[in-house]
């Protein structure tokens, strides 16, 4: 055997080696940067089916003549700002979210107060149309949270597949940044103040 060959066998090992760990790192860090994307995707449309939902509240609401003013405005207002704040999944920096997330927390907060004011008016508690939108409502807000839950979930194995080493010399190296979480709003430690059981 000739002496030359040896070297150029080990080098070929090592650059084999080097080639299956890089695509076997990158690989597995497309699949799970997708399936994160994909659950955000479906944060966002629970999102959306509130939004919609709001709006046909609204409407529904706009009957009551003599319904506060201000109240829906600020209702049309929240649910505006929300719809027009949305994130690319590429693009989950702590800034974008923390908006996002004001922004939905802002319509929570005009949602809540549309439904307390709507204690004081009988017609309208009655209303089978608003009782129907009331109970999908609920059962929407269930559904995000249950797909923010489910957003985390997916986030956590992508973070921590880019940040072990030796993977962490690679993520740079191929644009794979670390994903935020969703977090819980400012505030949400304290127990809301909303019945959405009207009597």
């Amino acid at each position: 055997m000739k002496k030359w060959l040896i070297p150029v066998i080990i080098i070929a090992v090592i650059v084999f080696g080097l080639y299956s760990w890089g695509k076997n790192f990158n690989n597995t860090a497309v699949n799970l940067k997708e399936t994160a994307t994909k659950t955000w995707g479906d944060v966002e449309s629970s999102y959306q089916r509130r939004n919609d939902l709001i709006g046909n509240l609204v409407k529904t609401v706009q009957g009551a003549a003599d319904f506060e003013k201000s109240t829906l405005e600020a209702v049309i207002k929240a649910r505006s700002e929300a719809t027009k704040t949305t994130i690319d999944a590429n693009n989950l920096t702590p800034e974008n979210m923390a908006q996002f997330q004001q922004a939905q927390q802002g319509l929570t907060g005009a949602l809540s107060k549309l439904l307390l004011v709507v204690e004081r008016y009988p017609d309208l508690k009655a209303n089978q149309n608003f009782l129907e939108l009331q109970s999908q409502l609920e059962g929407t807000e269930n559904r995000i949270n249950v797909a923010r839950d489910r957003f985390n979930e997916a986030v956590e194995p992508y973070n921590k597949h880019i940040k072990i080493f030796p993977n962490s010399l690679l993520a740079g190296l191929f644009n794979f940044d670390q994903m935020n979480y969703y977090k819980a709003d400012a505030g949400s430690e304290k127990a809301p103040d909303v019945d959405f059981n009207f009597k």
